[in-house]
């Protein structure tokens, strides 16, 4: 359920004695040693349980459907990507980077938008009319007001585990108060001078919903990370694959960029974002050290092991021009 220093908190399927469901666990060594690391999401198995002291160990760990990477969560059924609608002010590239990572994770992706309650009806309609084009149908909420809210509870307490992920300061942490009342979480106002958010989590966390179904509030980034390769950027635009699913590009190595021959053209609402997502992963492969073949150089007609440097040794010419003369 969360993971605090080096204590992993641990649900357990059935009450032990004395009705304990928790347990404050350790890892055992030999999963460190094996390279198995424990994430939030994770099933597991405790061995070693002292019930009065609600102590165990983690013996093993269960393989996963799913692993996000940042945040660090197993097992996730869908991520939902939260942003606000005003302060701070809702930027598309900062979205279209969230949505891109939360697509990465190949789980169903839902979106959020908080404080709706800052805009007026038309804003709101023009909102959801322009990221409905972009393939996502978004939930807008209200912590305040307690706009939508119901409807996004009634989601979220679907089987399985929802990761909430987004910039800090969108209300994250006050959307999760609103549907769990009970929790608490500490919140924090938008920075005045920066209009950003400051950083309230500070570590993942799971929180049921209802019976088998569970919510993760994670720290927010204000930067999320863009592909490797420039070729798998396109697939992670639900308006490209739409484009793609009628008619196919002329080359198999298009990168969309408007070019004759490109079925997916430039007339669409994000392809500017799109452009620039694909220079960001351009200029980063760029800055890439090139990998040796192999190894290997060429020499006369055929190529030959490189030696290290350190393994190399000098000439017997070189060693006799180092050699200091000697005066008779």
């Amino acid at each position: 359920m969360a993971l605090e220093a080096n204590f992993c908190r641990v649900q357990l399927d059935r009450p032990g004695p004395g009705g304990v469901d928790q347990l404050l666990c350790v890892r055992r060594t030999r999963l460190g040693k094996t390279g198995q690391q424990i994430c939030v999401g994770d099933r597991v198995e405790v061995e070693g349980i002292d019930w009065p002291e609600a102590r165990a160990a983690i013996a093993a760990v269960a393989p996963r459907s799913s692993l996000l990477e940042r945040p660090a969560v197993a097992n996730c059924s869908r991520v939902v990507v939260v942003a606000a609608l005003a302060q701070p002010e809702l930027d598309p590239l900062q979205l279209t980077r969230f949505l891109l990572t939360a697509e990465r994770t190949g789980v169903a992706v839902e979106l959020v938008l908080t404080k709706a309650d800052l805009l007026s009806a038309s804003e709101q309609e023009q909102w959801r009319e322009r990221l409905t084009a972009w393939g996502y149908v978004p939930q807008l909420v209200s912590s305040q007001s307690g706009l939508g809210l119901a409807a996004l509870r009634a989601r979220l307490a679907q089987p399985g585990v929802s990761v909430l992920c987004g910039p800090s300061g969108v209300g994250k942490s006050s959307l999760i108060n609103a549907l769990l009342p009970q929790l608490r979480l500490r919140v924090s106002a938008v920075s005045g001078r920066l209009q950003r958010g400051r950083h309230t989590t500070r570590h993942v966390e799971l929180f049921p919903v209802e019976p088998g179904a569970l919510l993760a509030d994670s720290p927010g980034f204000n930067r999320p990370s863009l592909p490797a390769e420039p070729a798998e950027l396109g697939s992670l635009f639900p308006e490209i694959r739409q484009r793609l699913e009628s008619s196919a590009c002329q080359f198999k190595n298009c990168l969309h960029q408007g070019d004759p021959g490109c079925a997916v053209g430039s007339d669409w609402d994000r392809h500017g974002l799109y452009l620039n997502c694909l220079e960001s992963v351009q200029q980063q492969v760029a800055r890439q050290p090139r990998p040796r073949s192999g190894g290997l150089k060429q020499r006369g007609g055929k190529q030959e092991p490189l030696l290290d440097q350190r393994l190399r040794q000098s000439s017997r010419r070189r060693l006799r021009q180092e050699e200091p003369d000697e005066e008779g």
